[in-house]
């Protein structure tokens, strides 16, 4: 079956840098769009990042230049690396997917499958 497994959240100062890692199975990487959501208290579920089958990349304008999405097809993973990190980049950080993979979209509701979340705070 399709599962999407996030992992590497935690607490980081202001500033500081966080890698995410989304480990897929039951599907093949280069098959699908792989996004990276976010979800905060209050605020509704915001697209971050997504990368599509021909590896090219996404990004909301709230995270262009500090953070990139990358895969490797051969370990069925997919990263998310946020370099300075600010307060207001607090939120559970989702992994998600969908089965059309030449077609980009933040858009929450286009993808089919999701992973449980990885909390990142980032506090001082």
């Amino acid at each position: 079956q399709v599962q999407l497994v996030e992992s590497g959240g935690g607490l980081v100062q202001p500033g500081g840098s966080l890698r995410l890692s989304c480990a897929a199975s039951g599907f093949t990487l280069d098959s699908y769009t792989i996004g990276w959501f976010r979800q905060a208290p209050g605020r509704q579920r915001e697209g971050v990042s997504c990368i599509i089958s021909d590896g090219s990349t996404y990004y909301g304008d709230s995270v262009k230049g500090r953070f990139t999405i990358s895969r490797d097809n051969a370990k069925n993973m997919v990263y998310l690396q946020m370099n300075g990190l600010k307060p207001e980049d607090t939120a559970v950080y989702y992994c998600a997917a969908h089965g059309r993979g030449h077609i980009w979209t933040l858009n929450a509701h286009r993808y089919d499958y999701w992973g449980q979340g990885t909390q990142v705070t980032v506090s001082s």
